[in-house]
C-alpha cells in the first residue's frame, strides 16, 4: 500500500491497487476515464480482503516478506515476478456455501481476492526467489546480491 497503515510511513516500493474514482460517477463501474487503470472484477469483493497484512523486512542476506493469509491453501496463493522486478503476491479466499437450512447469526470472515505487489530494489535476485507457507503465513524470500566494496587508493601529495 502506499501508506504503510499501521505507522503512516510512506512506502515507495509498493505498488497497491487502489482506485481513487471508486464510489464515483467516473468510478471502476463501466466508462471509466482511465480504461488502463488496472481494475478487479468488483471493487466490494477485493475490498473485504485487500488488507491482506504484509511485512517487509531487510535482512544483510535478503528481504523477506511475510503474509498473513490465514485459512488459505498454498494452492489458493500465487506469488510472482512481472517485468523483473515487481513481486506480486495474490489470491482468493471463497465464500462458504450456503445452505438453504442453515441460519447465519454472523459473518465476520472475509471473502475475496486480495493482490499486493512491491518494487523490488536493484539488488534482489529475483532468479532465485523462495516461497514458503506454514501455519496460514505464507514467507517470501528474495535473496540479494553482495555490496561490492570500493577500494580506496591513496594518492601520494608530492610537493
Amino acid at each position: 500500500m502506499s501508506l504503510i497503515r499501521r505507522s503512516n510511513v510512506f512506502d515507495p516500493f509498493s505498488l497497491d491497487l487502489w482506485d481513487p474514482f471508486e464510489g464515483s460517477p467516473f468510478g471502476s463501474s463501466g466508462g471509466s476515464l482511465f480504461p488502463s487503470f488496472p481494475r478487479a472484477s468488483s471493487g466490494s469483493e477485493v475490498a473485504a480482503f485487500a488488507g491482506a497484512r504484509i511485512d517487509w523486512r531487510e535482512t544483510p542476506e535478503a528481504h523477506v516478506f511475510k503474509a498473513d493469509v490465514p485459512g488459505l491453501k498454498k494452492e489458493e496463493v500465487k506469488v510472482e515476478v512481472e517485468d523483473g522486478n515487481i513481486l506480486q503476491i495474490s489470491g482468493e479466499r471463497n465464500k462458504e456455501q450456503e445452505e438453504k437450512t442453515d441460519t447465519w447469526h454472523r459473518v465476520e470472515r472475509s471473502s475475496g481476492k486480495f493482490l499486493r505487489r512491491f518494487r523490488l530494489p536493484e539488488n534482489a535476485k529475483t532468479e532465485q526467489i523462495r516461497a514458503s507457507m506454514e501455519n496460514g503465513v505464507l514467507t517470501v524470500t528474495v535473496p540479494k546480491e553482495e555490496v561490492k566494496k570500493h577500494d580506496v587508493k591513496s594518492i601520494q601529495i608530492s610537493g
